[in-house]
């Protein structure tokens, strides 16, 4: 019998799928990425592109057209019509961003953002990228879907910064902000980040955030905000810089006035009717902490005198701000208050990423109760040069049995 042919097999069978083989919902997620302007245009690729962008899950109102700016008034009857003519579909986010605006296109920027917070946005960002501020209406934002909210450029009043009626609202960011209201307050809020933010009222500001996980307050312009207890709290980055208001006229090489010595009368223990904590009491439940100052201002050095324990503190960076008293007092009071500190960052009179000079320490156990934590098995001190201030400082640092070596 001749034996059997074997069969060809057939050849493999290939699939080809375009983006006009995909069903609608991730179309219209794509089209979410683009500017409203552009998505729109697509209605004319083919019919069935037509509608697609009337559901997308996200809109993108933008004031740039071929890197020229767009004013509001240009972008009003456009958008006019692109909120007539949309579905009434949820919104994941909205992000709007204008260059330029003029006082009486301010209602419609106003009337965009009620818009979205009916479509039930989750993800809100609006900035206004120029020198004057834009004021949004003084009512607060009532959203039961609303999660991440991103401002830059705004006036943020009384009523806006009450967040009571945003039970999601976990992430808010206030970029180069006019804070015209008494107190930012959220039960909700996680993350929270303040920076070049301005706040010219006598008082402090009041940030009431229980549930906060992390806080960010870089170079506030005006009086250093009140912080109210967060013990939740793991991270803080805490940059008092040369906006603060909070400064001693009669500063000298890390000595304040004194309240009951002829003070300047502007770093009097109650010169803002507290005697309390206005920072390191609020957030002395961190693991984790950076508290850089400028020279001059008193906040974390009256905040020592109320005595706060740092707990749970498991790293800390400073500057030289904490060196800088003759006695070293504040570096060595807030060493000896982190009973589970496990890392030390000192970067002195050097802005870094490069440093010309590193050293690593660590503690050393001796006999005897210690003065600091046990547990500090990683000490860094980062400069340009070893001065006679860096050599006060590792004198102060072996005192409390740290041994170094250089890098």
């Amino acid at each position: 019998m001749a034996p059997r042919k074997k069969r060809k097999s057939a050849p493999p069978v290939t699939v080809s799928t375009t983006v006009h083989d995909l069903p609608d919902s991730p179309l219209q997620h794509v089209l979410s990425f683009l500017p409203a302007q552009a998505a729109v245009r697509t209605c004319v690729l083919a019919r069935r592109w037509r509608h697609l962008w009337r559901s997308t899950t996200g809109l993108r109102i933008v004031g740039l057209d071929d890197e020229e700016n767009v004013p509001v008034q240009d972008l009003r009857k456009f958008v006019e019509h692109l909120l007539m003519l949309r579905e009434r579909t949820d919104l994941e986010s909205v992000e709007m961003k204008f260059h330029s605006f003029s006082d009486g296109e301010m209602p419609y920027v106003n009337l965009w953002i009620r818009f979205a917070v009916i479509c039930k946005v989750r993800v809100l960002t609006l900035h206004i990228l120029q020198n004057d501020y834009l004021p949004l209406d003084d009512l607060p934002l009532v959203s039961r879907h609303l999660k991440t909210l991103d401002l830059y450029g705004l006036i943020l009043e009384k009523s806006f910064l009450d967040f009571a009626s945003c039970p999601a609202l976990e992430n808010l960011k206030m970029d180069d902000c006019k804070i015209d209201g008494r107190k930012i307050s959220s039960c909700s809020l996680k993350h929270l980040g303040i920076t070049g933010c301005r706040y010219d009222l006598d008082c402090r500001l009041n940030i009431s955030t229980p549930g906060l996980v992390s806080l960010k307050l870089d170079c506030f312009v005006g009086k250093t905000p009140f912080l109210e207890n967060m013990a939740l709290l793991q991270t803080a980055c805490v940059n008092l810089g040369k906006g603060c208001k909070d400064v001693c006229l009669n500063y000298n090489s890390g000595v304040f006035c004194e309240a009951n010595k002829n003070g300047c009368g502007n770093c009097l223990s109650k010169n803002d009717g507290r005697s309390n904590s206005v920072l390191l009491g609020g957030i002395s439940s961190a693991k984790h902490l950076e508290l850089i100052s400028e020279l001059g201002k008193f906040i974390f050095t009256r905040d020592l005198n109320c005595h706060p324990t740092f707990s749970k503190l498991k790293t800390l960076l400073l500057n030289e701000y904490w060196c800088e008293a003759p006695d070293l007092g504040p570096l060595a009071c807030i060493l000896q208050n982190s009973p589970v500190l496990e890392k030390l960052t000192l970067q002195l009179f050097s802005k870094g990423p490069d440093h010309k000079v590193e050293m690593k320490g660590r503690y050393s156990p001796m006999e005897g109760p210690s003065a600091i934590s046990e547990h500090l098995n990683t000490v860094e001190v980062k400069c340009n040069m070893v001065d006679e201030k860096i050599l006060k400082v590792l004198k102060l640092l072996s005192a409390f049995n740290i041994r170094f070596g250089f890098l």
